[in-house]
């Protein structure tokens, strides 16, 4: 008895997955790299966080046009350019010598390449394959990012604390290189270039029309629509403290902080990397909540209560991994990116059919937010010795992000 075959859609879903599985590890790196390239070229703390922000910067300004990208190009053409990208300024940096060639490699390369392959990329992949299981597929794809967070930064900590940085530096660029055969084998843009219909398709399925040109047109008309509301700017604050208080302070400059209170960098590595673990129970509960509840009151919740474990994070760093500081990881990992349901669903109510471009807009603040953060936390460091201050000021951020979450009307309402 013969076994049924396996629809491609399925591999096409495996192979996305374990490109944006690099692309966030690639993308989370860094932070393990500031203290040896501190050691050895004696660069300081907002030196090398420059680079992490141009990084996080054009990761969110790329995004709101990697569709658009897509749909000109196709999708194995920018992914697998993205992926040369991400190996390049991986693999350039083994060569450099001063600070600006680290903003072209990890700044500049490294984030233009994670963010063609942002949350775009699985939108796409589950909108064209999947007529079935698409929620399942576009869940799944978006938990990629916190897969990735757990399988590198242990690894690259590792590497980091033995053969040093420049090993860790070369097995992300040969890791990137690795995975585009799979991107050119199996990846197509549609399933009609490979004589398919998508996973699910009845009979009466019709394959939809091209998009019309002047998608990034159409993108930067939706920003200019909703910049003129009051609650698109209530949205993008309160994201932009999201990333604030996330990808700019935590994903950054938590292994660093923790290495400076003697804690060995592969330890704080996985206590990062847990977080990711935890943050994909606290969005799929979120997911749940947001359904149920008041998106407002919700972020509300999750901006306060995140405000307030950051001010108490810099009691908790010790040499060792204590069960307060586990208490902390599970608490803010099932925050991490718990506000995202939420805004997704506020600006699908306020925007309608605009509203997944708005949200690419909003997503863009959060970015710009992590950026700006990532920066001023290494001059924090620099300027003060520590990162106290740091915590401190975006627990106080994310409390006026719980105030502003309030303020936001209720649709329909004037």
């Amino acid at each position: 008895m013969r076994l049924p075959r396996v629809h491609r859609a399925w591999w096409v879903a495996a192979v996305s997955f374990v490109a944006l599985v690099g692309a966030a590890g690639f993308r989370a790196t860094p932070s393990v790299f500031i203290d040896p390239l501190h050691a050895e070229f004696g660069w300081s703390h907002g030196t090398v966080s420059a680079a992490v922000s141009v990084n996080v910067l054009l990761y969110g300004l790329t995004s709101p046009f990697s569709a658009a990208l897509m749909e000109r190009y196709g999708i194995r053409r920018i992914v697998s350019g993205a992926l040369f990208l991400i190996a390049a300024g991986s693999g350039l940096t083994v060569f450099m010598d001063a600070t600006w060639q680290l903003v072209l490699c990890w700044g500049f390369l490294v984030g233009l390449g994670t963010g063609s392959m942002a949350l775009a990329f699985a939108a796409t992949v589950s909108g064209r394959w999947f007529i079935a299981r698409r929620g399942l597929v576009s869940g799944i794809l978006t938990a990629g990012g916190a897969a990735g967070q757990l399988v590198f930064l242990p690894l690259v900590a590792l590497l980091v604390e033995g053969p040093g940085w420049r090993t860790a530096s070369l097995t992300v660029a040969f890791a990137a290189l690795a995975v585009v055969p799979l991107v050119l084998f199996v990846l197509r843009d549609r399933p009609e270039d490979a004589g398919l219909l998508p996973y699910g398709a009845g009979p009466d399925y019709v394959t939809p029309p091209p998009a019309p040109p002047g998608a990034a047109r159409r993108a930067l008309r939706s920003l200019y629509a909703a910049a003129r509301t009051r609650v698109f700017w209530l949205l993008a604050g309160t994201f932009a403290v999201c990333g604030a208080s996330t990808n700019g302070l935590v994903g950054v400059h938590f292994v660093p902080a923790a290495h400076d209170h003697g804690m060995p960098v592969p330890a704080a590595a996985s206590l990062l990397a847990v977080i990711g673990v935890f943050d994909l129970v606290g969005t799929v509960a979120s997911g749940w909540f947001t359904d149920r509840f008041d998106a407002r009151r919700l972020l509300a919740v999750y901006y306060a209560l995140r405000g307030l474990s950051l001010l108490f994070l810099p009691m908790l760093f010790a040499q060792s991994v204590r069960p307060s500081m586990l208490f902390f990881i599970v608490f803010y990992g099932l925050d991490w990116v718990a506000t995202v349901p939420p805004t997704i669903a506020l600006c699908r109510r306020h925007f309608g059919d605009e509203g997944p471009i708005v949200f690419g807009w909003v997503l863009a603040s959060h970015q710009v937010g992590a950026s700006v953060v990532a920066y001023l936390t290494g001059l924090a460091r620099d300027a003060f010795g520590s990162y106290d201050v740091a915590w401190i000021a975006s627990g106080a951020l994310c409390g006026t992000a719980a105030l502003m979450a309030l303020v936001i009307r209720a649709p329909g309402r004037t």
